[in-house]
């Protein structure tokens, strides 16, 4: 009859425990699976309001639908549909990219492009511009997906010095190009990112702790047998001395009962301190909300870092750009200097003047290059990329992001971030946690612990080494006691430590407060000098485009030396590149405004 109740109990809590962990196993890896796709973390990038709720299946739908009013992150829920189909898979992607080079084989080039929108637009070296004509020149450029890649540069020499250069370098090594746009990049953040799936699953771990603190209570099963057997002197109940030889045997539920004592080891038992039971499974909760926001928090800088990387690549791309147009004109000037030089109208001086400045150039591509490579390298990590390929992006052209309102107020944007920043919103959580643990153990020394035990099985045994007599046996424990630890002084330090930590959390909090707000204010104040930056670098363009033109044809006129066109030459670099390093610059303080305030909706 023992038999049959022993295998009984032993397939129910079996069925019992491995139900259990498949369910938890399915709904944790359906609420923070690593593998999740890209289009449910672009889901996730603005939160209107942090996470409150301790489930850490983080709803995407009305995050959606809001970012459905954000162009920019709208462009990358439609590039992830994309992505999805490849699983995030970069090898799948190489060989779009590959099949996409040999497609544009017989399309214009980059350069071709852009000169085409420069003369379009009435500005052949205007890299963007806040006019109409110049906002329609971006957007069809980017509708039609022109390519970003310059052309190869042959070398210079001696013979040569206006030669195209060929950089050797990381980039002709690379065995594919992995063409990339911001949208994509952001939406390739998703579970498979070490970093965001370490975050994901230490969450996992903390909702596992939750659920373990929730079953403290329940008793534990522990079925088996056990074997004594005694030779020689022991002491009676009465005190006296006497030579025994004894054996016993004990099966079912409990194991390790000796002679007329309970059993050791119960069969079902429950132990555990009521405060625990109170007060753990609502430390576990805090705790997991906080690796919650903390998992969000990490998604966000994650993302941030992403948006700062391909801005960098971006401009080492348009850089590259503007010193080959540069080159252009340098070299133009390199060969009338030349032509003045030998019909005996100007002197050799010049021409090696020009010659200086054009091989220096050819030193700026270079750096230009290497930059390009560097930038590059850094994307792949932050994209966590399996593959070493050279990431190509996509925009022709730099052009200012706008992602919020500039002329907003301080206070508004700082009340968005501290509405919506995840670390606060975790601050805050580890904060109540402390409190719980504060709750514990003040309640500690009034609360008692709990021993529940129950055995029941076969028992027998005998002299010698032979058991025998078996029969049924049962043995219910019940203990409660309270405790008192180191006659008070152990209670008081423990709470004081709680205290403690208590305090801890809450100046940890305002210190993040503090913060937040400075973070939000700075990019703010950046957001606002880089746009006026930006109309200065604009205006210096134009007016070093009128030096330029006008310097151009005074020489063709022959009213004047070729190389008296070279100042106008460097200025028109110098103001390009400005208005480049200032539009990137904006771009990144938008960003880095967007991360502040915890990628809030747009107004727009």
């Amino acid at each position: 009859m023992w038999r049959n109740a022993l295998t009984l109990t032993l397939l129910i809590g079996l069925l019992i425990g491995c139900s259990g962990s498949r369910t938890y196993l399915i709904g944790s890896r359906s609420a923070w699976s690593p593998e999740g796709s890209a289009e449910q973390v672009a889901g996730r990038i603005d939160r209107v309001t942090p996470q409150t709720d301790h489930n850490p299946q983080l709803t995407t739908d009305e995050h959606h639908q809001s970012l459905q009013r954000i162009p920019l992150f709208r462009s990358v829920v439609q590039s992830d549909r994309s992505l999805a189909a490849n699983e995030g898979r970069v090898d799948r992607t190489l060989e779009e990219a590959t099949q996409r080079r040999v497609d544009r084989q017989t399309e214009p080039s980059v350069s071709q492009s852009i000169k085409h929108e420069q003369q379009r637009t009435g500005g052949s070296i205007r890299l963007a511009s806040n006019e109409e004509d110049d906002s329609a020149a971006v957007a069809q450029a980017v509708d039609a997906n022109v390519p970003a890649a310059p052309e190869p540069l042959p070398v210079a020499t001696d013979e040569n010095p206006t030669a195209e250069l060929v950089l050797d370098g990381p980039a002709a090594d690379s065995t594919g190009e992995l063409t990339l746009d911001l949208p994509t990049a952001l939406s390739m953040i998703g579970g498979n990112h070490p970093a965001v799936a370490q975050a994901r699953w230490r969450t996992t771990e903390a909702y596992a702790r939750l659920e373990r603190a929730e079953v403290l209570w329940l008793p534990s099963i522990q079925a088996g047998l056990s074997y004594h057997r005694h030779d020689g002197n022991l002491q009676n109940s009465n005190g006296a001395i006497i030579d025994a030889n004894r054996n016993s045997l004990q099966y079912g539920l409990g194991a390790g009962a000796v002679g007329a004592g309970t059993t050791p080891r119960p069969g079902l038992v429950a132990q555990f301190h009521l405060a625990d039971a109170m007060f753990q499974p609502e430390i576990a909760d805090r705790v997991a909300q906080a690796r919650c926001h903390a998992a969000s928090a990490v998604l966000n800088r994650q993302l941030l870092n992403v948006a700062l990387a391909y801005q960098e690549l971006l401009r080492a791309r348009q850089d590259q750009v503007v010193l080959e147009e540069s080159r252009e004109r340098l070299r133009s000037l390199y060969k009338l200097t030349a032509d003045y030089a030998a019909a005996g109208q100007g002197l050799h001086a010049d021409a090696d003047r020009l010659q200086t400045e054009v091989r220096l150039v050819n030193s700026r591509l270079i750096d230009a290059a290497e930059r390009t490579a560097i930038a590059s390298a850094r994307l792949t990590e932050q994209l966590s990329l399996q593959s070493r390929a050279r990431i190509i992006p996509t925009d022709p052209l730099a052009v200012p992001l706008e992602l919020t309102e500039p002329q907003a107020s301080d206070s508004r944007f700082v009340a968005t971030g501290l509405r919506n920043r995840p670390e606060l919103a975790e601050s805050q959580a580890l904060v109540c946690a402390a409190i719980s643990e504060y709750d514990r153990q003040h309640y500690a020394p009034f609360v008692p612990s709990l021993l529940l035990g129950f055995s029941g099985g076969g028992f027998g045994g005998g002299f010698g080494s032979s058991p025998g007599n078996f029969n049924d046996r049962y043995d219910l424990d019940a203990v409660m006691t309270w405790e008192v630890r180191n006659l008070g002084l152990g209670e008081r330090a423990a709470r004081r430590e709680s205290q403690a930590r208590v305090e801890q959390a809450r100046f940890e909090q305002v210190r993040l407060l503090d913060q937040v707000a400075r973070e939000v204010t700075e990019a703010a104040t950046q957001v606002r000098h880089r746009q006026a930056r930006i109309a200065v670098a604009q205006q210096a363009i134009e007016s070093a485009r009128r030096s330029y033109d006008r310097n151009h044809i005074r020489i063709r006129d022959g009213k004047g030396l070729p190389l008296e066109v070279l100042q106008s030459v460097r200025a028109l670099e110098d103001a390009q590149r400005e208005y480049l390093g200032a539009v990137i610059a904006y771009n990144q303080a938008q960003f880095q405004l967007q991360w502040a305030q915890g990628w809030p909706v747009s107004p727009q």
